[in-house]
């Protein structure tokens, strides 16, 4: 028997910024010797891309940070308690006929690689729970495979679509998906490939970028990152995409994230579409009253076979590496446990979109999130300074951005 309950103010009228389908789960993470191995931490893709968003949104605006928590029969008070102190529309769900979904994380060389198997049955997220102010987010974050993409997008803007006032009311989220490691394989490449035109931003990490292209992302003589494969394969997946414009966001660790967008059109942001009506057929030649919109509505149509007026805009694309927060020696020595930090980065990076930052400033975003939840093993604290601001690990987020800005 399953309950739901939401916290107090969780369907505030200001509406959701950000959901995740990601998971809440209890770790056990495993180092590399010599370092122990640590148990019944916070963690899991879901509650790190709550974090990011969250980082970016004190109270009141945490409440436009939407996501799902299901507490087994074995989940700690203290858990929630502290999932509460952040005060967002945090989803509780009550299944006390099964466990928490637990995991290990095994870290397998210094390149960050991990693997991952589940200790207890894992309670996945599916685009049917999301409902009410939840379905209706400005952005989600996904991570799964290649095919379950495809099928969670399609199924979320359906629901959508039917739940919206009218057809001109319906306006499309923002959409990140970060590819599960375990699929991020050659042989997966083409159904990666695929998923591309279904969403706004696709962000792997420097190892999952590599397995679709059947290395390991390391330079084979220093043994670190190798920046140039990174660009190399970008390329490559960028070349292989219909002429419109999509995001790469990789990230890559201690050389920061590398953004690459290919030039094309860009999806309309913000309100809903102005139509027309659905095209016919057209034969023979070119008259006083031909439509040239209809003639050419194979590079203007959208998805429904509608022709959008007056939004086609030209995208130049980008190709530009940014640096993490942590850069120097002294920097570096801050980062304690890089788990859950990109799902930190994207958290804060969709919020920053649907905020109006260009994907540059919302990267940035990301890195300083990712900051935040690197410098120990699970979550930051959060407090509040003299002044009465937020803190989180003593440290303000704003004052981290600006640093970061600052160094560009």
């Amino acid at each position: 028997m399953e309950t739901e309950e939401s916290r107090p103010g969780s369907q505030d009228s200001q509406g959701i910024d950000f959901v995740t389908l990601g998971m809440f789960i209890i770790d056990e993470i495993e180092y590399l010797p010599p370092t122990p191995p640590v148990k019944d931490i916070i963690g899991g893709a879901g509650t790190f891309s709550a974090l990011g968003a969250r980082l970016f949104s004190p109270p009141p605006v945490s409440k436009s940070v939407g996501w799902i928590v299901d507490q087994g029969s074995d989940f700690p008070e203290s858990m929630t308690a502290l999932i509460d102190s952040w005060q967002t529309s945090v989803l509780f769900r009550s299944t006390p006929d099964r466990l928490t979904t637990r995991g290990w994380n095994g870290y397998v060389d210094k390149s960050e690689r991990r693997a991952f198997r589940y200790t207890t049955e894992k309670k996945r997220l599916v685009a049917d729970d999301l409902t009410g102010p939840l379905l209706q987010s400005r952005s989600v974050h996904l991570v799964c495979s290649p095919l379950r993409c495809r099928e969670l997008v399609t199924t979320l803007l359906e629901k959508r679509k039917a739940e919206a006032a009218s057809r001109d009311n319906y306006v499309r989220p923002i959409i990140i998906w970060e590819p599960v490691p375990d699929r991020c394989v050659p042989n997966e490449l083409l159904n990666c490939t695929n998923c591309l035109p279904l969403v706004d931003v696709c962000s792997p990490n420097h190892a999952e970028l590599a397995g679709f292209m059947g290395s390991d992302g390391l330079d084979p003589e220093t043994g670190e990152i190798d920046m140039a494969a990174v660009e190399q394969s970008c390329e490559q997946l960028l070349g292989s995409m219909p002429l419109q414009s999509y995001t790469l966001v990789v990230r890559a660790g201690e050389k920061g994230c590398y953004i690459a967008r290919n030039g094309g059109r860009k999806r309309r942001a913000g309100g809903p579409s102005k139509k027309r009506k659905k095209l016919v057929g057209m034969h023979g030649g070119l008259q006083p009253d031909t439509d040239m919109e209809a003639l050419f509505a194979g590079l203007m149509q959208d998805d429904d076979g509608a022709v959008a007026e007056e939004e086609i805009e030209v995208d130049p694309g980008m190709e530009k590496w940014l640096p993490p927060y942590f850069t120097d020696e002294e920097g570096k020595s801050k980062v304690v446990d890089p788990t859950g930090g990109g799902n930190t980065f994207l958290g804060a990076l969709g919020v920053a979109l649907v905020r109006g930052k260009s994907m540059e400033e919302a990267c940035l975003w990301g890195s300083v999130a990712a900051s935040f939840a690197i410098e120990q093993v699970g979550i930051p604290v959060i407090g509040t300074d003299e002044n009465g601001e937020e803190t989180w690990n003593g440290a303000r987020v704003d004052d981290r951005l600006r640093e970061l800005q600052g160094r560009l």
